[in-house]
């Protein structure tokens, strides 16, 4: 099964494991489950990188990438388009996005965010 991982969980995944929940923690490591991140995760990472919010290399994040095969979710003009009709439970743009394309793929999202259990037809792993 296809699972959207939050910005948040990959963040956790890297530097505080801890933080995970059990039922996240089991699905990154089932081999089974096909693990995706947005390229917008990935840009909201570096934009914290750079604004000292965050200190992560950008090589822990790629091998963090490579050691748990997630793969990449380009975000495209039909996810952006969704936006349009997207419900404004959110208030960052980030987060609006993932939900974007989470419903767009019909994909589970895992995130600890619960804004994101305000969308309708959006599953959430936590």
């Amino acid at each position: 099964m296809r699972f959207l991982l939050d910005t948040a969980v990959l963040v956790f995944a890297m530097g505080s494991p801890e933080r995970l929940s059990r039922t996240a923690a089991s699905v990154l490591r089932n081999s089974e489950n096909i693990l995706e991140i947005s390229t917008v995760s990935l840009a909201e990472i570096a934009i914290k990188v750079s604004v000292g919010k965050l200190d992560l290399p950008s090589d822990t994040v790629r091998g963090t990438l490579r050691d748990l095969s997630i793969r990449t979710l380009p975000y495209s003009m039909e996810h952006a388009f969704a936006l349009f009709t997207l419900p404004l439970h959110h208030r960052d743009p980030f987060d609006r996005q993932i939900v974007a394309q989470a419903l767009c793929e019909k994909m589970p999202v895992i995130t600890p965010d619960v804004k994101f259990k305000l969308y309708a037809g959006l599953r959430i792993i936590w």
